[in-house]
């Protein structure tokens, strides 16, 4: 009888030196001599032979064993397994396998992009997605998504930003269109539907509308500390969003040319800010010190770089360790609700808060007269959260 591996362990996987570790269902952990960590899958596909008659063996890789949990990958070696014993060859099944809607809408404008003379219209696709559509379908098979998906992402800024939500329903539509023209779906898009029943109001009248949930913050120094224990650059670009009172789609995009380490400032350009306007971070020491870290090892202008080559994360990965953490009640851009109330109970002028979250102040007449963006007191105010943060201060 063949011996049984003896099953893995989270913490194995952490502190296990170079090898091959098996775990059960055709599972290996495989760590270099350089101490990375990766995920393997090894199947026997019914059916299929090596030239001499041998059965063949297939070896397939999970990704990242530090970003994709012991139990993920358990249950993703498992499936790849069933697939083999029932003579479909797993390789193949993942060529046929359905894009998410994030996948296929980077996909698509990217393929689109050299169409654009306007490079600010590019920019202006990728931050509304990022900021409204993928947050909540990013992560879904463009052939999952219905209405109610389509409506979840429209329905909390309809009355507050009536432009922008139409916008966003349109490219929503668009690259829905293009999953069906390439027959990753079938049926009428979910938009025109939409439409076409009048679900969305069409008055200005004020109505309830959903904000990101957040986490109260008196609670996030505790946050923090479990925070900190989880590996992965995902884990990382959290801490650093939560340390900058950032969006999501300003951390993913991040890279070195924006970062000043002498002068210890962030300096976003207006084409990735929401309001189409540059954005400078003071960075706290807390900021500081996690992109020494990253600088030390960087391999390219992305600070945040997703696995892919040259790519950054994806949108889903910081909402995803919320959701390995236990924490699905609220989202990363929650974080900058839970600044915001921060600076209100601790005393932080308003308009210091608001500027540090990249806001427009007061009327258009009240911002032309504003001269300076208060860098000196942001710092001081950055600097005060990041201790907070941190559980240095209460």
């Amino acid at each position: 009888m063949p011996k049984q591996a003896t099953p893995l362990t989270a913490t194995k996987v952490r502190t296990l030196g170079a090898g091959q570790y098996a775990d059960g269902h055709g599972l290996y952990l495989v760590v270099g001599d350089s101490g990375a960590r990766r995920w393997i899958a090894r199947v026997q596909v019914k059916g299929m032979v090596t030239s001499s008659g041998a059965p063949k063996r297939m070896e397939i890789g999970l990704g990242n064993a530090i970003e994709v949990p012991l139990p993920e990958a358990r249950e993703e070696a498992l499936r790849l397994k069933r697939l083999a014993k029932q003579g479909i060859n797993p390789l193949q099944e993942e060529i046929r396998e359905v894009p998410s809607f994030e996948e296929l809408a980077r996909e698509w404008i990217a393929s689109n992009e050299t169409g654009w003379t306007n490079a600010k219209h590019r920019q202006q696709w990728t931050n509304t997605l990022q900021d409204y559509a993928f947050p909540q379908i990013g992560g879904m098979r463009v052939d999952q998504i219905e209405q109610q998906h389509v409506l979840s992402c429209i329905e909390p800024i309809w009355n507050e930003k009536r432009e922008t939500a139409r916008r966003v329903m349109q490219r929503i539509a668009k690259i829905l269109d293009v999953a069906r023209a390439k027959q990753y779906r079938t049926g009428e898009n979910p938009v025109e539907i939409i439409k076409r029943a009048n679900v969305l109001q069409r008055g200005t009248a004020s109505v309830a509308v959903s904000h990101h949930s957040s986490l109260q913050w008196a609670e996030l120094p505790a946050f923090w500390s479990e925070l900190i224990e989880r590996d992965g650059t995902a884990a990382i670009a959290l801490q650093f969003t939560i340390l900058t009172a950032a969006r999501t789609s300003e951390t993913l995009g991040a890279v070195w040319s924006e970062i000043d380490l002498e002068a210890r400032t962030w300096s976003i350009p207006a084409l990735r800010m929401k309001a189409n306007k540059a954005h400078t971070v003071p960075l706290c020491d807390g900021a500081m010190a996690l992109l020494t870290r990253l600088h030390n090892t960087r391999r390219c202008d992305l600070i945040f770089e997703g696995q892919k080559a040259g790519k950054p994360l994806s949108n889903m990965t910081m909402a995803s360790v919320l959701k390995r953490m236990g924490r699905t009640g609220i989202t990363v851009h929650g974080f900058r609700s839970t600044f915001r109330d921060w600076c209100g109970d601790n005393s932080v002028d308003r308009e210091i808060a608001e500027l540090s979250l990249a806001h427009a102040i007061g009327n258009a007449v009240e911002q032309s007269y504003s001269r300076s963006d208060l860098l000196s007191r942001r710092r001081e105010v950055m600097e005060q959260w990041g201790r907070y943060v941190k559980g240095e201060v209460s």
